[in-house]
């Protein structure tokens, strides 16, 4: 069964601080000029703020959200990640309940490795920010590493930076889409 664009939900997962703004907002905007409803959760309330200046007014935090509720989720990368996303139970169980329900997931820059610490990516294709560590995250979850500017995994959706947000917010928008069932053929 077909969905109208308004009712696919998408989730979307940014740091409190230095979320890379071009991760957040390529995707955010073109999953609402799709007509998408999309949620902004962090793990807080409160002004996120970017590493180049934007901010975005979040609402929602990780604890008000179930996987249940959206068809995709979708998680901007930048130096907060680590910090703040990398090791949070709470979103660990969200990428496993999405998982679960093969429902997409889809991780930017060095958000990637929150994928792989939530037990996602064993003896899969993805693609991370080549920093060092994000690579030994990859090494020690068995991920296989792969340098390319989108990596589609099944329902898993990666990529390594700003250079590519654009063309991966292009391929999750277009992913979503065919996923909800309102586009005849997924990209490739």
């Amino acid at each position: 069964m077909s969905e109208s664009p308004g009712s696919i939900r998408v989730l979307l997962v940014i740091a409190p601080e230095a979320f890379r703004d071009e991760e957040f907002f390529e995707p955010y905007s073109a999953m609402t000029d799709q007509g998408f409803t999309v949620t902004v959760a962090s793990t807080r309330t409160g002004t996120a703020q970017g590493m180049l200046g934007g901010t975005f007014e979040v609402t929602t935090t990780l604890d008000d959200v179930t996987a249940d509720a959206f068809n995709a989720l979708v998680i901007a990368g930048g130096m907060g990640s680590p910090e703040t996303l990398w090791n949070n139970a709470t979103l660990h169980r969200l990428i496993q309940g999405f998982d679960a329900q093969e429902k997409l997931i889809a991780a930017i820059c060095l958000s990637g490795a929150v994928l792989a610490k939530a037990g996602i990516l064993k003896n899969r294709r993805a693609t991370v920010w080549p920093a060092d560590e994000a690579k030994q995250v990859f090494a020690e979850h068995g991920v296989n590493y792969v340098d390319e500017p989108v990596v589609i995994d099944g329902h898993i959706v990666t990529s390594p930076g700003p250079q590519a947000a654009q063309e991966f917010a292009r391929q999750v928008t277009e992913l979503v889409r065919y996923q909800a069932g309102t586009t005849p053929a997924a990209t490739t």
